[in-house]
């Protein structure tokens, strides 16, 4: 049998930090442990009733049966332009500024291959969502992390960042609500962003999965917001969370005319389009979801609320907690990110996801996924409060 060599491309693909984590979990679990898992990114709720109608409805249309169009059906765009309209009061043009993309997950990593050459520099989050480096890897450009720091908001500071490597910098990722650390940001921050942007000449690339859920009726805040925004870069945006359809992988991209075109030019000879039927949901989702989107919000601060009363009573302090569907926690005293979560996963029998698997910056965290019932979440914290760490 011959055995053949991948590629150099994906021989400098990023190692897969969790994978150890999930073994380990599902082993419990097969040995019937009763395993809270917190350590996920993928919501456990249900999607809404009226756009799985929508799907049963459309997918019976002879229409959706044939290839759709490869860049996406003019409909899903238009309804894309009037959602930002509607909740942004930004103004987007369906024909040049949007690209229909399977999943957030897919043009993050697709993007670096879009605009960077091999040695190319890219500022990244750290920590920041894992798969931003995978695309940098794809393409052999070289990442220069951007540090996010508590005493900062948990926002990179642009004054600590070189000259050099901003005159060098192609691409800036960047990801409001934040994953892991549930931060949020400011229109002040995203119009600063602009202002480096520009004199820099640098493509912004802000990751939105997380723009529906914010807390006590402060909605996050979108990059598109800011004036000149579509000048320096685009905005990505999924269905994932806001409706519960990660598995239906469905999102898009919006902004700047040039990066659209590149996504879709790359994506022509990646793909052919997303399902029509799935499609012409996601135009229901985002024109009638509305009140689905409220009333995910209301769950998830129900569950933070939840945790971090508990929390409060085991004596863990600290958690950041503004936006998305996590809260950021530090580890208590004498434990580095790993070892806290190794401990929690064996004796206690919840899973967190360690900090320092998001990047350098991310260690003397865990980041907990509030994707399981209030009284769920405060069990989780008893369980640990019983190891007298705090």
């Amino acid at each position: 049998m011959l055995k053949f060599e991948p590629s150099h491309a994906l021989k400098r693909l990023p190692e897969q930090f969790f994978a150890k984590l999930v073994k380990t979990t599902q082993a419990l679990i097969k040995e019937g442990h009763d395993v809270i898992n917190l350590g996920q990114g993928n919501p456990d709720l249900p999607t809404p009733d009226f756009i799985v109608e929508a799907l049963q409805e459309a997918s019976t249309n002879p229409k959706f049966h044939k290839y759709s169009p490869f860049q996406g059906y003019p409909f899903l765009k238009e309804a894309v332009a009037d959602f930002y309209q509607r909740e942004y009061q930004v103004d987007i043009d369906p024909n040049k500024e949007v690209a229909i993309m399977f999943g957030s997950k897919t043009g993050l990593v697709e993007i670096s291959q879009c605009l960077l050459n091999p040695k190319e520099k890219v500022l990244v989050p750290d920590p920041g969502y894992p798969d931003y480096m995978s695309g940098i890897a794809l393409t052999d450009a070289i990442p220069i992390h951007m540090p996010l720091k508590e005493e900062n908001q948990f926002l990179p500071n642009y004054q600590q960042i070189s000259d050099e490597d901003l005159a060098d910098a192609k691409l800036m990722f960047l990801n409001y609500p934040n994953n892991p650390t549930a931060a949020t940001a400011t229109k002040n921050f995203f119009d600063d962003t602009i202002e480096v942007a520009k004199q820099n000449q640098i493509c912004v690339v802000h990751d939105f999965a997380y723009g529906a859920i914010g807390f006590e009726e402060d909605k996050p805040q979108s990059f598109l917001q800011s004036e000149g925004a579509k000048e320096v870069g685009i905005e990505m945006y999924t269905l994932s969370k806001t409706f519960n359809m990660a598995g239906w992988r469905v999102a898009f991209a919006v902004g700047n005319p040039s990066v659209i075109e590149a996504i879709e030019l790359i994506q022509d000879h990646y793909y052919v389009s997303i399902f029509g039927a799935i499609q012409s949901a996601a135009k229901t989702a985002l024109d009638e979801g509305k009140s689905a989107i409220a009333e995910l919000n209301h769950t998830y601060q129900q569950r933070r609320d939840a945790f971090l009363q508990q929390a409060e009573k085991i004596g863990w302090h600290g958690g950041t907690a503004n936006g998305s569907f996590f809260v950021w926690m530090p580890t208590p005293k004498g434990y580095n990110s790993e070892s806290f979560a190794n401990l929690l996963l064996e004796k206690a029998h919840v899973v967190v996801a360690p900090g320092n698997g998001f990047g350098a910056s991310g260690e003397g965290y865990v980041r907990i996924g509030l994707l399981d019932e209030p009284d769920r979440l405060r069990e989780a914290c008893d369980r640990i409060g019983k190891l007298s760490l705090f």
